[in-house]
């Protein structure tokens, strides 16, 4: 086993290319693990803590370095590959050289001179400064990089605001802006209900789900997630929620958000009150504010604010919305019968940070305690979030589990390995999961998570039990990936499938009832 590197100089990749380099890189045979990163002190440092690189003297911020660990031959050979897989956007598809891109934000508005949004994707430590100098230029900006600090997104969006520009970010992985997907977006249809996010999949969620109901997207704005905390006061929220309240393809408005900032909460409620147009308010978990306002419509998760608002849309009344909608699943019964009465936890193994938070506030209510590295309350913090423990929820995104390696949405390695260890405990009765496709997303999640399910499977049998996998798929018909295709494919091996995060957690907290009913109709049994 060896580790070699391989430095690029003076070449830039943004952090989308270099996950999804990393990943076709790691996948190969004969490779432990692989990172192509930007040499940023920062990410230096994660390869140390990864035991990839033993210095980080020696290297230029603009450089690009490849890390592999493996076998000495896969790595050579991945070696040699990794430039072909940097390059390869820079060729045509008969291999001839395109023109080479701007490499500076004043280039790239002299070749499109009616562009007007600047997309931010550099190391943290220049993002700010490349995002004022988009502002000055009289560009909205969107700033998928993160490690920008609070003190500069502060300055940047009083900056923007001045200018009666839009900052969406730093750390906003999610927009779609007149059609266009950008970051890890879906593709959905076009239509009149606009969406404000904090949150990365909570934007992914109440899209798709809008397109998988019949009603289309006028705009999908993301703030970044610290912009709902009392130092930011939710500016770009208030912002999004002004610009799409003078938007005249958008007639219903959703935000969407963990909970803000109390006084920023308020604010933004009342910002809605003042819009001539219905608003759906998200914000998962908060304390319940009184509306004030007619037009404002609360919803408890991602599933009703979906649903409320395409209710809204069509000209019905919201009210008629159930609260449990999402899930397509009417009855566990045959899948209940397979289970020991020994196993009565859910180990949630998630790839969004959202879909975790809104999960483990859903099973709270019925499944106590629910451990977490994302704990609704800081007395359920997991600790050690490589074991779990009775129910158990984590969030693969955490940084913990993302250093020296690519997003959970883009290398599904992590979690399939967790769910065959998960599989092992005789407690476990069911594996929660979420499946996030869209660009920048794994091409083909199943491909990978078929395999691991199966394994996993087989693993409980060996013990003579079965455990149950509950799933949801984050995505619509008109994804690469093909969400038909996708889903069908976790059918085929047994996968409960729901049409929503909330609607798996809600199957999942059922099944959890039921085993402890049994578990104490057992015991009691024994005892008398």
């Amino acid at each position: 086993m060896i580790t070699e590197t391989k430095v690029f100089p003076n070449l830039y990749r943004d952090s989308v290319t270099l996950m999804q380099v990393s990943s076709a890189l790691a996948g190969r045979d004969g490779i432990v693990q692989a990172q192509a990163v930007m040499a940023s002190e920062g990410n230096l440092e994660l390869l140390r803590a990864a035991s990839l690189i033993t210095e980080i003297e020696g290297f230029n911020s603009g450089d690009l370095i490849v890390v592999i660990e493996g076998d000495e031959q896969a790595v050579a050979d991945a070696l040699d590959d990794a430039s072909s897989l940097l390059y390869r956007e820079n060729q045509s598809r008969d291999g001839a050289r395109k023109k080479i891109a701007p490499r500076s934000i004043e280039m790239a508005i002299a070749e499109h001179p009616t562009g007007n949004l600047a997309l931010i994707s550099t190391p943290g430590e220049y993002a700010a400064a490349e995002a004022k100098k988009a502002l000055a230029l009289g560009l909205n900006v969107m700033m998928f990089s993160d490690n920008v600090t609070i003190e500069d997104e502060l300055e940047l969006k009083q900056l923007a605001n001045h200018r009666e520009l839009m900052l969406m970010g730093p750390d906003c992985g999610t927009a779609i802006i007149d059609g266009t997907p950008l970051g890890f977006a879906n593709a959905v249809r076009p239509g009149s209900i606009g969406v404000v996010a904090a949150s990365g999949t909570g934007l992914q969620q109440v899209t798709c789900l809008i397109d998988r109901r019949g009603q289309g997207i006028s705009q999908a704005i993301g703030t970044g997630g610290r912009d709902l905390k009392a130092a930011i006061g939710g500016m770009t929220m208030l912002r999004g929620l002004e610009a799409l309240g003078n938007d005249s393809d958008t007639r219903v408005i959703v935000l969407v958000s963990k909970p803000p900032a109390p006084d920023v909460a308020k604010r933004l409620f009342d910002a809605a009150a003042n819009i001539d147009k219905p608003v759906v308010i998200n914000f998962l978990g908060a304390a319940a504010l009184e509306q004030g306002s007619a037009n404002i419509h609360t919803a408890a998760t991602l599933d009703d604010a979906a649903s409320i608002a395409v209710a809204l849309a069509e000209g019905r009344d919201p009210s008629d919305v159930a609260t449990t909608s999402g899930s397509n699943i009417s009855s566990e019964s045959e899948y209940l019968d397979t289970l020991t009465p020994e196993q009565l936890y859910i180990r949630g193994l998630f790839s969004g940070g959202t879909f975790c938070y809104e999960s483990t506030l859903l099973l709270s209510a019925t499944c106590d305690p629910v451990w977490s590295n994302t704990p609704l309350d800081k007395k359920f913090d997991i600790g050690d979030p490589w074991v779990s423990r009775e129910h158990t929820l984590i969030d693969l995104g955490d940084d913990v589990f993302t250093r020296g390696r690519p997003h959970p949405m883009i290398d599904l390695s992590l979690r399939n390995e967790r769910m065959v260890t998960e599989a092992a405990d005789p407690t476990v009765a069911v594996l929660l999961l979420d499946i996030v496709l869209g660009y920048g997303a794994h091409d083909d999640p199943v491909a990978e998570l078929v395999p691991a399910i199966q394994a996993a499977q087989q693993r409980a049998a060996r013990d003579g039990r079965k455990i149950i996998f509950v799933a949801s798929v984050c995505g619509t018909s008109l994804d690469p990936q093909g969400l038909e295709r996708q889903e069908s494919a976790l059918r085929d091996v047994g996968v409960l499938l729901a049409d929503s995060n909330a609607g798996a957690a809600r199957i999942a907290a059922r099944i959890a009832a039921h085993q402890q009913s049994r578990f104490e109709t057992s015991n009691r049994e024994i005892s008398g």
